[in-house]
């Protein structure tokens, strides 16, 4: 009973709502008509879609020559995008599966959509491997399948690793979204006043009933996906960031880059879901279901990770300088004080000084503070990737091929258009998918708990 009570004290949904107007309230997001809102947003995510297909078109038709690319900065901005969205992607799945496992109950507001960003993202990163190669009609090789010359690919390239890692982390996560998806589906499809609707809904809820069997199979199927997923978390990001401490390029080759990697992932993408979540309730009034207890939660953790990621700054800087390594010494203080010092620290100020301010409750509080702190933290997530990248690659080992490397104007669309499609799929899913799951929110009812009408007397 004390236990009962312990988990009591914290309210995670507002508004004194029952089983069948947390029903009401997000099933009703789903059947009500377009808003101005959605579509304004639905527009210009279109119009910025339109420009990543555009610019992917011309990058097939011309080649790789349109970018800023030279003879020392081989990796430009794909590369960098690619790890920035791959980063973005780490949220959902941490929110989901490791919040799950460890019986967090403040997730089930917002897990839903995090793990579509999830998904999303990951689409948004697939993109830029099989562009940045400059021949996409042989993006294939990159498969385990043999070619026309009877040639499997190299099993031992990292590249082929992250095509098996993200291929895979973006598998399970779709499962695990699909899965968490069910009970809401059937959901939909009781309500569904339209033939279409039901055989649809119906068809995607694949004949749930509710009944105790389904209830347990589905509890089991949850749980083994999200124990799959949690290494998964681990793993992507770690083998992505071994791209880099493979290779003998001083900057590059470094042991802390997997952690430092992973703590960045989780980093910015808690606060990619900050910055959709905020004002998704505001458009659709549900602050009673993601409340400011959530926000505050999610700003603790940016606080945590940021730290992390800030404290790996000072370890590379400090590795550099007891190795002893004229070379390792020179690339970061090039960073610092070179000519992509603005790149690093506008990095800094927004990675390691921005989430410190996660200290003062007011802040963490306040949802108009939280909301710009957010995207300040996205921006210096990006900025760290192209610092690693550009940085350390545009002044190598022979100074006579030293360059500075500047983005072009198809390198940029690129980069925005990306937006576009990941801001499309999110508009489309909050159109016809339930944002926060139903059946999970209403689990943490105080309606829900088994002794309240005993703890009330």
């Amino acid at each position: 009973m004390n236990d009962i009570k312990r988990d009591n004290k914290e309210i995670l949904i507002e508004g004194n709502h029952t089983f069948s107007s947390v029903t009401e309230k997000i099933a009703g997001i789903v059947e009500m008509k377009n808003s101005k809102a959605w579509l304004i947003g639905f527009g210009i995510s279109n119009l910025l879609l339109i420009l990543l297909l555009v610019s992917i078109g011309y990058l097939v038709w011309e080649g790789t020559g349109i970018w800023g690319l030279n003879n020392p900065v081989g990796w430009g901005w794909a590369i960098v995008n690619f790890v920035f969205w791959v980063g973005i992607g780490h949220a959902g799945t941490l929110i989901s599966a490791v919040l799950f496992l460890f019986r967090q109950k403040w997730r089930t507001s917002i897990n839903r959509f995090a793990e579509a960003m999830t998904i999303f993202a990951v689409m948004c990163a697939l993109i830029f491997p099989g562009v940045h190669v400059g021949r996409v009609w042989l993006a294939y090789w990159m498969f385990p399948i043999p070619n026309q010359m009877a040639m499997w690919p190299n099993f031992r390239s990292p590249l082929l690793w992250d095509v098996f890692a993200v291929g895979i982390y973006f598998t399970v996560s779709l499962l695990f979204w699909y899965t968490g998806l069910i009970p809401d589906l059937a959901t939909l499809r009781d309500r569904a006043k339209t033939k279409t609707k039901r055989f649809v809904y119906g068809l995607l809820s694949l004949g749930w009933r509710a009944s105790n069997r389904h209830w347990q199979n589905y509890e089991l199927a949850y749980l083994m996906l999200a124990g799959l997923s949690t290494p998964l978390v681990l793993s992507v990001h770690s083998i992505v960031s071994t791209d880099f401490a493979i290779s003998l390029l001083p900057g590059w080759h470094t042991t802390i880059f997997p952690p430092y990697f992973v703590a960045g992932a989780i980093f910015s993408g808690f606060a990619m879901v900050v910055t959709l979540a905020i004002p998704t309730r505001k458009i659709f009034g549900l602050e009673n279901f993601i409340t400011v207890g959530h926000l505050e939660k999610m700003a603790k953790i940016m606080l945590l990770t940021g730290s992390m990621v800030g404290y790996a700054y000072a370890m590379e800087f400090f590795i550099a300088w007891y190795s002893t390594n004229p070379y390792e010494q020179f690339v970061f203080m090039n960073r610092a004080f070179g000519p992509y010092a603005w790149a690093y620290w506008i990095m800094i100020a927004c990675n390691v000084i921005t989430p410190q301010l996660f200290w003062f409750k007011k802040v963490r509080t306040n949802i108009k503070a939280l909301f710009i702190l957010s995207i300040f933290v996205n921006i210096g997530m990006w900025f760290e990737r192209f610092v690693i990248i550009a940085s350390s690659l545009h002044r190598d080992f022979l100074p006579s091929s030293w360059d500075y490397y500047v983005p072009t104007f198809w390198d940029i669309s690129l980069f925005i258009g990306s937006f576009g499609l990941f801001f499309t799929l999110f508009l489309l899913f909050i159109r016809f998918v339930p944002i926060i799951s139903i059946a999970e929110v209403k689990a943490v009812l105080p309606n829900a708990h088994p002794h309240l009408k005993e703890e009330d007397k």
